[in-house]
Parts: structure tokens; sequence; C-alpha cells
């Protein structure tokens, strides 16, 4: 027994040390990040859970056409005088039981239960819409963190390649002033840059973390080992296939869900409107029942006398009167209908139908403002687009510049025409060419994220 444990340990152990040495080697792709946070997010589970309630309101609404039914039964027991089942009055003790079954259904309320259904439809639909609307709103956040990410990552690599050139600049430096070519203070200044340089790479080490943080929050996962895949970012042509933002807006209208909730809003507050109106209508109801009873006088037989002739008393016979017997003699049966009138009901339905007229104001309102918003944030995200993409060519252009201006710069220093203090500036330049590329190019894909987004176009191509 003991070699068993060892050997359920010794294999525990290894599955563990397997799955944590897997879970520090993975890199996540954007699919991964953006599939495992629509398969897990709590808040997408809890959306999904609200579809299922509005398909068990569709299943109550159906039931409202259905004719209901019901089943009794009682025991008594009845001491003293009273009334029996022969309509004569008893004195003496008894019990007894009866059985009945009751159905009903509603012919007409108004269109009620119609409107109810048709709501009940649509609250299916609504809340399928608010589930898409919620993965969308996810996914474009995982992708946003994603991005973050990658930018972070593009900076760490030119902070460490600053750190390597000024490292090397101090072995030179070192050199010089060990052979009396350059004074003390320049190696003070080259020691000094390099400290700068390794607090510059110490942020943006310190952002990283915080990027990748973001995004496992967003997952829902544990943050150590975390890390993703670094992807070749290509320029999206977005801006090349639409020459505005109208073209965008037009396609959005017609399929981005949060427009579509927002019109079946405006149906479901109609059909509040005629649920009101419904109460000025006559209700038209249908019943029926069947009910059986059992008389048992204590300390006597079930038995009954029948007259033969019943002008003569001693024309009688005696017979069993069990249980089965009087059921089947008591069962009796009935069928009617209900017509209820509403006159005067202290103008509540009056009210009812007033204020159901001014919700379905207030969201037509809301359908407005919404595609107000949907405009606004193309235009927006359309423009900032544009301004990304020039900013971007801009940079570019800069950043060559500045490169060319930087060799030439590192020349003019290893031949002592240029003091450190001015190459210094020269590559400060380059670095925030560098810098400001990179951001450039990050921000131009983002804002065409979000056009493709609102494109319908995948987000993870």
């Amino acid at each position: 027994m003991k070699i068993n444990r060892n050997i359920i340990t010794t294999v525990l152990l290894t599955v563990f040390v397997g799955v944590s040495t897997f879970a520090q080697d993975k890199k996540w792709s954007l699919e991964e990040c953006v599939n495992y946070a629509l398969e897990n997010n709590i808040s997408i589970k809890q959306t999904e859970l609200d579809t299922k309630t509005a398909d068990e309101e569709l299943t109550s609404a159906k039931g409202n056409f259905l004719p209901n039914l019901s089943g009794s039964a009682t025991q008594n027991w009845n001491f003293g005088s009273f009334i029996g089942q022969d309509g004569n009055r008893v004195s003496r003790d008894s019990r007894g039981n009866s059985f009945g079954l009751n159905t009903g259904v509603t012919l007409f309320n108004g269109f009620r239960n119609t409107s109810m259904y048709k709501q009940a439809q649509l609250g299916i639909e609504s809340s399928i819409l608010q589930l898409n609307i919620l993965k969308d709103n996810i996914s474009v956040n995982v992708v946003n963190q994603y991005l973050n990410i990658l930018l972070n990552k593009e900076n760490l690599k030119v902070a460490q390649e600053q750190i390597e050139i000024t490292e090397k600049q101090v072995t030179q430096v070192t050199e010089l002033v060990n052979s009396g070519v350059k004074p003390q203070a320049d190696l003070y200044e080259v020691q000094a840059q390099l400290a700068t340089d390794n607090e510059k790479l110490t942020n943006v080490e310190n952002s990283l973390d915080l990027a990748k943080l973001g995004l496992t929050q967003l997952l829902q996962i544990p943050s150590e080992g975390f890390d993703v895949e670094e992807i070749e970012m290509h320029l999206p042509e977005v801006l090349v296939e639409h020459k505005n933002s109208k073209e965008i807006y037009d396609y959005a209208l017609q399929n981005r869900p949060e427009i579509k909730k927002a019109e079946l809003d405006i149906e479901n507050s109609e059909l509040a409107i005629d649920i009101a109106k419904s109460a000025y209508y006559p209700t038209l109801s249908f019943g029926a029942g069947l009910g059986t009873s059992y008389q048992h006088f204590q300390g006597q037989e079930d038995l009954r006398i029948i007259y033969d002739d019943p002008l003569d008393p001693s024309s009688f016979q005696i017979i069993e009167n069990g249980f089965t017997q009087q059921l089947e003699d008591n069962l009796g049966y009935n069928f009617g209908f209900s017509l209820n009138v509403p006159i005067f009901n202290r103008m509540q339905t009056k009210v009812s139908v007033n204020k159901a007229k001014i919700n379905n104001e207030r969201i037509a309102y809301s359908l407005d403002q919404a595609k107000q918003d949907l405009r606004s944030t193309i235009e927006q995200s359309y423009t900032d687009a544009k301004a990304a993409l020039k900013q971007f060519e801009a940079s570019r252009i800069s950043l060559s510049a500045q490169q060319e201006s930087f060799k030439n710069a590192q020349e003019s220093y290893n031949s002592g025409v240029m003091n450190s203090f001015e190459f210094e500036q020269v590559r400060n330049r380059l670095v925030n060419a560098e810098a400001n590329l990179i951001n450039a190019k990050y921000n131009f894909v983002f804002t065409t994220k979000v056009l493709d987004f609102y494109l319908g176009n995948s987000l993870i191509d």
C-alpha cells in the first residue's frame, strides 16, 4: 500500500509540474484570448441565463391560451345535527368524502394573451441581441488589451536596444578617458545616460506587466507566467475600401445589435400599450366541472332504502350503498360561461394606457439617441483612423531621417567632432521617433479595428 501511495504521489507531482510548465511556457494567440473570454466570461454566462429565462417566459405566455385543470378531495367529520345527502336533517355522527375536477379557459380578454405572447417572443430576440452586444464589447476590449501588450513589447525592444548602444558608448568613452583623449566628465555623462536608459527600461517593463495584468483580468485567469504571441502587424485597408464614414454607418445601422435591440424595445412598448388597453374590453371565460361525494353514518352499515311504490310505505327494499355506489350515484357535471364587463375602475385603466404611451415615446427617443451615438462613434473612429494613418506616415518619414542623422552623429562622436551632450540630443530624437512610430502604428491598427467592428468584420484576422 505504501508503494502505491508513492507511485500516485509521483504521478500527481509529474502532472502538476507538467501543467505548471505548460501554463508558463504557453503564449496565447489573439484568437485564443477572444474565444476564451467569450466562453468563460462570467457576465456572458449570466446573460446566457437571461436568454433561458426568456424561453421560460415564452412557455408561460403559451400556457395562457390553454385551459387549466384542478382536482380536489376532502375528508370531513360531522357531529350533531346536519343536512344529509337526501336533503333531510340528520342528528347523528358521520364522516364523508367529496371529489371534484374543474377546468376553465379564457375565451377572450381583449387580446391580452396574444399581446403577452408576442412580447415573450420579442423578449427572446432581445436577450439574444443583448448577449451579442456583450460579446462584441468583450471582444473589442480583449483586442485592445492584446494590442496594448504588443505595443509595450515593441517599446521594450527599443529600450533594450538603447541600453545596448549606451553600454557600448560607456566602453568606448572609458577607453578614451583612460587613454587621455576625453575628460572624465564625458564618462560621467554617458554613465548617467545609461542609468536613465535603465530607468526607462524599468518603466516599460512595468507598463508591459500592467498590460498583461489587464488582459488576464479580462480573461479572468491568473496573471503569473502569462504571455501572448507576437503577430505581424499589417496596415488595414479599411480606409481604402470606404471613402467616407457614411458607408460604414449605413451598414452598421442595418446590422448592429444595439440598433436592432432598440427597435425591438419600441415594438415591445407598443405591445405594452395594447396590453393596457385590453382592460377596456370584457372578459369571456368558459368553465366546467364534475363532482361526487360519499357519506357514512358512524356505527351503521352503508345501506339505502328503495320504495317500489312511492305511495305504499310498506313496499320497500334495502340495498347496499357503499363507497363506490355512492360515488356513482352522486356524480354530477356542470359547465358555463362567465362574462365580466368593465364599467368603471377609478380611472386605473386610463392611467395605465397613458403611462404605456409615455414609455413608448421615451423608448422611441432612446432609438434616436442610439442612432446618434452610433453615427458619432463611427465618425469619430473614422476621423481618428485617418489622423492615425497620417501620423504613422509622418512618423515613418521622421524615423528614417532620424536614423540617418544618428549614423552621422555617431561617426562625428567617434571621431571627436561632436561632444557627448550633442550626441545624446541626436540619440534622444531617434528614440522619440522610434516610440512615435510604434505608437502611431498601433493607434492606427486599433482605430481601424474599431471600424472593422462596425462593419461586422472579424477582429482577430
